[in-house]
């Protein structure tokens, strides 16, 4: 992706860091019973998916997403669909892959890989959630919100903001996806999408700080 070219100040990118850290759940990575990974626009959730299993960390893995408005040019079989691919080329087995490719939202990232799950005779107690670093904290209050029963551990490429800008070549469209992740963490609990989570006030104050300042293309409009 290309860089869209705006100015960031230091005071800008410093509110960024705020909410990137605020987003990483910074859980202890340990054994699960299954890992999910989110589709998204980012392949390297794929490929961190893969580094876990080759640690040992879960015996079978699910992939999920169908595509979003952002993701069907890169994706065109949809995000489930290539990230099972490139954790084939990374040397996951065939046969410890389930694929979701229906999911469109995160909330269906969840159900739908419940039922596949199900459907394979698998009833976690634990799960890990691979994503990409900074929807951690979003997909950890929709998987406690739609699975209680079940233990969340969150996992995520351990990148800073400034390497993960570097990945993914754009570092205003990552600072608006932040933007939009936090506006879900704080809305979603109203609409009964999520579990309520605690935002610190520097985080809220940088959230508004950065959407008056124009990283708003990821907002959920009212």
């Amino acid at each position: 992706m290309a860089d869209d070219a705006r100015t960031i100040t230091q005071e800008q990118w410093r509110q960024a860091e705020l909410i990137w850290e605020y987003h990483r759940m910074h859980h202890r990575v340990q054994p699960c019973d299954v890992a999910i990974a989110l589709g998204c626009n980012d392949i390297g959730v794929a490929a961190h998916a893969a580094e876990l299993f080759h640690s040992g960390l879960f015996p079978a893995l699910v992939f999920t997403g169908a595509n979003s408005p952002s993701t069907a040019e890169i994706f065109p079989h949809g995000e489930a669909v290539h990230f099972r691919e490139r954790a084939l080329e990374l040397g996951v087995p065939d046969p410890v892959i389930l694929v979701e490719p229906q999911a469109s939202n995160t909330g269906q990232n969840i159900t739908f890989s419940r039922r596949v799950l199900a459907a394979n005779g698998i009833a976690p107690a634990t799960v890990l959630l691979v994503c990409m670093p900074y929807m951690e904290r979003r997909a950890f209050a929709t998987a406690r919100k739609l699975w209680p029963e079940v233990e969340v551990v969150c996992a995520s490429a351990p990148l800073s903001l400034g390497d993960y800008v570097k990945e993914i070549g754009d570092a205003g469209l990552v600072i608006d996806m932040m933007v939009g992740d936090l506006q879900r963490v704080m809305e979603y609990p109203k609409l009964g999408f999520a579990v309520e989570q605690d935002v610190p006030g520097p985080v809220g104050e940088a959230h508004k700080s950065l959407v008056a300042s124009g990283f708003d293309s990821r907002l959920i409009q009212s």
